[in-house]
């Protein structure tokens, strides 16, 4: 039987709980795309995801990607595994039978995790690092029994474009900023044939430091990562900020809110940076 005391409870607490204010919905970022005809669109938010996982991206290599020598084509091939040591202050870093993290370097790679992860799966050498040799034959040292991907193969996955644009073409579709402190997450700085790195947000408030991801670059040469250095430094080494034409402008521009908190202290930080590799 109900007593009269808990029918009453009963009854305000349904009142009560019909007057509760609902929490206020968060608005999403409001987006304006893109050059609709740039060769492919993207928003910020997807190219940091993009970074992301190219660069947390788990696999297990073994000894069968293991490659110093030439490949079945002849090209000179290099693996970055720990038994590299032919670059001194450039050692290889991937550990044979072992889950190893970020997809290797590979010189002219446009490798995304699925392909990468089906060329690791058949043999195929896992990354082959950059040298003079390599920059100065080009396109001819690319290997086609490698995979990976370098600088711009990686800065073009970012991009979603649909092939790789090197660093002497990615201007072509592109826009250069008249300030750098303009720059936001997901776009680049970039110096024509040599490299270019994908801006991730800021890593100070007055904007001298900058959160970016490169591959190529010390101190994990041959490896995508997250890393801050000061803005200025870079810029003294040529680099040019651009804004991809398919990128979608956000209302958001601090980069702290794209990033993760995890992503944001894992952050290498690089107070003299170099120029990395192409």
């Amino acid at each position: 039987m109900i007593t009269l005391h808990t029918s009453l409870a009963a009854t305000a607490v349904a009142v009560l709980a019909g007057c509760t204010t609902p929490p206020p919905r968060l608005e999403k970022p409001v987006l304006t795309p893109g050059d609709p005809s740039a060769p492919s669109q993207v928003t910020p938010a997807e190219a940091i995801v993009i970074a992301q996982r190219l660069s947390t991206h788990p696999w297990r290599p073994f000894s069968k990607n293991i490659l110093h020598g030439k490949d079945a084509g002849g090209v000179i091939v290099h693996t970055p595994d720990t038994g590299f040591r032919d670059q001194p202050g450039r050692p290889g870093w991937w550990i044979p039978g072992e889950v190893n993290t970020g997809i290797p370097y590979k010189w002219g790679g446009f490798d995304d995790p699925a392909s990468f992860d089906a060329a690791i799966a058949i043999g195929r050498a896992a990354g082959d690092v950059s040298s003079p040799a390599k920059r100065s034959a080009d396109n001819a040292a690319v290997s086609t029994q490698a995979a990976g991907v370098d600088c711009s193969g990686f800065v073009s996955r970012c991009l979603k474009l649909p092939s790789v644009h090197d660093t002497a073409k990615l201007p072509s579709v592109c826009t250069p900023l008249q300030n750098a402190t303009d720059l936001r997450p997901g776009d680049l700085l970039n110096i024509p044939r040599r490299h270019v790195l994908l801006c991730a947000g800021w890593a100070s408030p007055d904007r001298q430091w900058i959160y970016f991801y490169e591959t190529g670059g010390a101190p994990d040469h041959w490896r995508p990562g997250l890393k801050q250095a000061p803005l200025e430094a870079l810029l003294a080494l040529g680099y040019v900020p651009l804004r991809y034409n398919g990128m979608a402008a956000e209302s958001r521009t601090d980069g702290k809110q794209i990033l993760s908190r995890s992503a944001l202290t894992s952050a290498e930080v690089v107070n003299n940076p170099t120029i990395g590799e192409p």
